[in-house]
């Protein structure tokens, strides 16, 4: 692999912007430096071919590794889908449920999305959605205890999974760091998979919620699989084998789409609690 130094100006700065944003995009970058699309898309060869950077629809992303995006990048990356996933996946779940919350901006944007629900019960090991349903009268939270990780808010450890065990919720929502085509839900963190698997462990229904940009993405630990989820809320459709593996299992695949006044593609069933 080249060394950093040996690129371009512009390909240092548009490095510099994709670790600073998580992701940049084609045409944003064109008018940002004042060249053509074609220009950007050899920067983007270059540094992808160099493994500084990876291919995604319209751009470029930050290579997969061993480690995770900062917390402020992951929250910048895909806003407006995940906004839409979220309003979905709280539209799956009715007022009067139990649920858990992982860690996640995009569960943080479910919490957002079901702050007007009605006599909910919240779980969760994340302290942004403690935050975000703090004000609202209709829910209840209960916060996991242990460590509360400074970079992103999350709890984790022996007590967290404790905690959590000792409630048998209606729904748990989950996100993943990345998504692999064979159907495996991946993170970074071991401590947090752990947290995650008891909290699928501990619902009737598990509704994974992640936006398209997972499927470009690899982590090295190893949640769970779709077979044990009720459902996947996604932005756009998913890999051949990611919805092939969905289907063997019987997991339902909602796809939100681009446009937020569009339908959705659904094959969830009528939500209902258990």
């Amino acid at each position: 692999m080249q060394p950093p130094e040996e690129l371009s100006d512009r390909q240092q700065a548009i490095l510099t912007l994709a670790r600073e944003a998580g992701r940049v995009q084609v045409e944003e970058l064109a008018a940002r430096f004042g060249v053509s699309p074609q220009t950007i898309r050899k920067d983007l060869n270059t540094l992808c071919d160099r493994r500084l950077l990876a291919r995604q629809h319209g751009g470029a992303m930050l290579a997969s590794g061993t480690e995770n995006l900062g917390y402020a990048a992951r929250r910048a990356l895909a806003q407006a889908e995940k906004r839409r996933i979220a309003a979905r996946c709280a539209a799956l779940i009715p007022d009067g449920s139990s649920l858990f919350l992982n860690i996640g901006t995009t569960t943080e944007e479910v919490a957002r999305a079901l702050a007007n629900h009605r006599n909910l019960l919240v779980v969760t090991n994340n302290i942004h959605v403690v935050s975000i349903l703090l004000p609202s009268p209709g829910v209840e939270v209960v916060v996991a205890g242990g460590p509360v990780r400074r970079g992103d808010g999350g709890i984790v450890g022996e007590a967290t999974v404790d905690l959590v065990s000792q409630f048998k919720l209606d729904f748990a929502v989950i996100g993943a760091s990345a998504l692999d085509e064979d159907g495996s839900l991946l993170d970074f963190d071991y401590r947090e998979v752990r947290v995650a698997r008891a909290i699928l462990g501990n619902a009737r229904r598990a509704i994974l919620v992640a936006d398209a940009s997972k499927f470009e993405r690899s982590a090295p630990v190893r949640i769970g699989h779709v077979a044990q989820l009720h459902g996947v809320v996604t932005d756009r459709p998913p890999p051949a084998g990611f919805a092939a593996a969905c289907r063997a299992a019987g997991t339902r695949l909602e796809v939100t789409g681009p446009d937020p006044d569009a339908p959705s593609e659904s094959d969830f069933p009528e939500s209902e609690t258990g």
